[in-house]
């Protein structure tokens, strides 16, 4: 059944699919402009998903990274918030579909914003997903905080050395920033925070593992800086194996190919993955439609105003976008974000879409965290480590954080973290760590249930 998702109006209708830093930063850039925004997201939170990590390996709390998006733009009166999953963008009609627990609403635009983000590439391999879940989403990060920490609490019930081992064996695929963040965070919460908890294991006995099948760590930040965290990544007793390519994931571990050419077992309970991202499918639902080209991770080559060819009214921000010079990260979607909510105000003020001036992105640089008081950052020319890399990381992060109160709880919990190595958010569940594969195997239960002819694997 089809409902309308948007209801009569003599205003300029502008949606915005999702809620991220692209959509949010374009939705509350429209605020004062004579339009009605309709934001529609698949979440209920605008996730900042730098810190995901630090959900992950239990620093700070889920809420602090992912305030709700009805309660940031409660008093934005020309916004509207949408729960649901856009399935379709119809560029001849002007229209957007989108889904939410069975039913379809169709919202028509007159400008529309697609924000919508990337996921988590598993290269073509994606049954690899539910043993190495990714860093892009709250499920991801609470799955991996219960499967982290259920290893520690399994191996200490354990008698075996051989399933201890694996057990206390940490793998994390892929050594852009959030692979050596994490990995980094792993190595401290067992070398620091879980030390002297247990008392048939020694929690400092874990091995991480950073594998990647690149020749360097952080290759996007430069041979000097990549050295720089790999040194402290090493110093920490975080195994660092490059040109390692993972050709297999299951349950018990991961299947490596080295650049001989020959393969190796790795045995590992858990497994994280952090080595490529894969737009949204919306951006090959849109180059079905227009002129625009796909690239390789499903990024829409867009013009120079950001828009998709022969739709000025259409366009295309954040990880979605494939613009030369701009990365995949939080500046490139806010930046691209305010230009487009800036075209909208002009044109609705008489500017002739054609005469546009182009996209122009400011590199604010990049940063990465690699330990407590140890980080890596790239400004420009500039290139530096260490303590006060990681002081200008800290305060970067909480500059983009949503809310004054957020800010206030994330620094205290910074403080204790850092000071006491203590951590605050350690709390794990069952249906957190196994609820994929759970979900998993009632679809399979239900699929019998349908086809009884069917013999379970």
């Amino acid at each position: 059944m089809s409902h309308p998702g948007a209801t009569a109006t003599d205003r300029h209708r502008v949606v915005v699919v999702g809620s991220g830093f692209g959509g949010l930063t374009a939705t509350k850039a429209l605020k004062r402009a004579d339009v009605d925004v309709k934001m529609i997201a698949k979440t209920t939170h605008h996730l900042f998903q730098p810190l995901l990590y630090q959900v992950a390996t239990g620093i700070i709390a889920s809420g602090e990274i992912a305030p709700p998006t009805r309660m940031i733009l409660r008093k934005q009166k020309n916004a509207q918030v949408l729960l649901g999953n856009v399935t379709h963008i119809d560029l001849a009609n002007q229209t957007v579909r989108s889904e939410l627990l069975g039913h379809t609403y169709v919202t028509p635009y007159d400008t529309l914003i697609v924000a919508a983000g990337a996921g988590q590439s598993y290269f073509g391999n994606d049954h690899f997903a539910e043993w190495a879940p990714g860093m892009k989403s709250i499920d991801d990060a609470l799955e991996l905080r219960a499967r982290i920490l259920g290893a520690f609490e399994q191996a200490e019930r354990s008698s075996d050395p051989a399933r201890r081992e694996k057990l206390l064996t940490f793998t994390v695929v892929g050594a852009g920033p959030t692979g050596v963040e994490m990995a980094g965070q792993i190595a401290e919460l067992a070398d620091h925070t879980l030390k002297g908890a247990f008392r048939h294991i020694d929690s400092t006995t874990a091995r991480v593992i950073l594998l990647d099948a690149a020749p360097a760590v952080l290759p996007p930040m430069g041979e000097k800086l990549g050295n720089k965290a790999k040194a402290r990544l090493e110093k920490m007793g975080v195994e660092i194996q490059l040109g390692a390519m993972v050709t297999d994931v299951d349950r018990n571990g991961i299947t490596v190919k080295d650049p001989d050419g020959t393969f190796r077992r790795i045995d590992c309970a858990t497994k994280v993955w952090s080595a490529g991202v894969s737009a949204s499918p919306l951006g090959r639902d849109i180059a079905e439609q227009s002129e625009a080209e796909v690239d390789r991770a499903g990024r829409l080559k867009v013009l120079p105003d950001l828009t998709v060819p022969g739709h000025p009214n259409v366009f295309v921000v954040g990880d979605m976008a494939a613009v030369e010079g701009v990365p995949g990260m939080a500046q490139g979607a806010i930046q691209g974000a305010k230009y487009a909510a800036n075209a909208i105000k002009a044109e609705l003020k008489g500017a002739n879409p054609a005469e546009r001036e182009p996209f122009q992105y400011f590199d604010k640089g990049s940063m990465a965290t690699v330990s407590r008081f140890s980080a890596v950052a790239k400004i420009g020319p500039i290139e530096f480590g260490g303590f006060i890399a990681w002081l200008a990381w800290l305060a970067l992060h909480l500059v983009y954080l949503v809310g004054f109160r957020r800010k206030l709880t994330t620094l205290l919990l910074w403080t204790v973290t850092f000071l006491s190595k203590k951590r605050g958010n350690l709390t794990i569940t069952e249906q957190q760590a196994y609820a994929r594969t759970r979900i998993e195997e009632l679809e399979e239960i239900a699929a019998l249930v349908q086809d009884p002819a069917k013999e379970a694997v």
